[in-house]
C-alpha cells in the first residue's frame, strides 16, 4: 500500500512526542550554545558601539554649543573692541581738531596784534615826523619874525603863510 491513510500521519504516540521534544530540546541546547551566545555578543557589542557613538554625538554637540558659545563671546567682544577704537580715533581726531583751531586762532591774533603795533608805531613816526616839521616851520617863522619887525598886516600874513603852509603837510 503505497497510499497510507491521512489518520496514520495524525495519530498521536506518546513516544513520538518525547522524541519530538527531546529533539527540539537538543536543538534548542545546540543552537543556544552555537549561535544564540554568539548572536547575543554580536547584538551587545553593536549595542555598546551605538551606545558610545550617541555618546560621542551628544559629546560633539556640547562642545559645538560650546564653541558656538565661545565664538559669539569673541565676536561681541571684538565688536565692542572695534567701537572702542573708532570711539578713540573719532576723539582724537577732534581734540586735534581743536588743537589745530586754537593755534589757527592763537596765530591770527597774534598777527593781528603786530599788526596793530606795526600801525601804532607807523602812527607815532608819522605824528613825529608832522611835529618836527610843524616845529621847523614855527622855528622859521620865528625866525622871519625876529629878522624883521613887523606890523599888524605883515603879522597877519606871516599867520596866513604859516597857515597854508601847514594845510599842504
Amino acid at each position: 500500500m503505497v497510499y497510507a491513510k491521512v489518520t496514520d500521519f495524525l495519530s498521536i504516540d506518546p513516544t513520538t512526542i518525547i522524541l519530538v521534544l527531546a529533539n527540539t530540546l537538543i536543538l534548542f541546547l545546540i543552537l543556544k550554545h552555537f549561535l544564540f551566545d554568539k548572536v547575543n555578543s554580536v547584538i551587545d557589542s553593536r549595542k555598546t558601539e551605538v551606545e558610545e557613538t550617541f555618546k560621542r554625538a551628544d559629546e560633539a554637540e556640547e562642545k559645538a554649543k560650546k564653541l558656538e558659545v565661545e565664538y559669539n563671546q569673541k565676536l561681541n567682544a571684538a565688536k565692542e573692541e572695534s567701537a572702542e577704537i573708532v570711539r578713540n580715533a573719532t576723539k582724537k581726531a577732534q581734540s586735534r581738531s581743536d588743537e589745530i583751531i586754537s593755534e589757527a586762532k592763537n596765530e591770527a591774533r597774534g598777527i593781528v596784534e603786530n599788526a596793530g603795533a606795526e600801525i601804532e608805531r607807523e602812527k607815532k613816526i608819522a605824528i613825529n615826523q608832522i611835529k618836527d616839521e610843524i616845529a621847523g616851520i614855527a622855528f622859521s617863522a620865528a625866525e622871519a619874525v625876529i629878522e624883521k619887525e613887523l606890523d599888524t598886516k605883515d603879522n597877519e600874513k606871516l599867520i596866513e603863510s604859516f597857515i597854508d603852509s601847514v594845510g599842504e603837510l
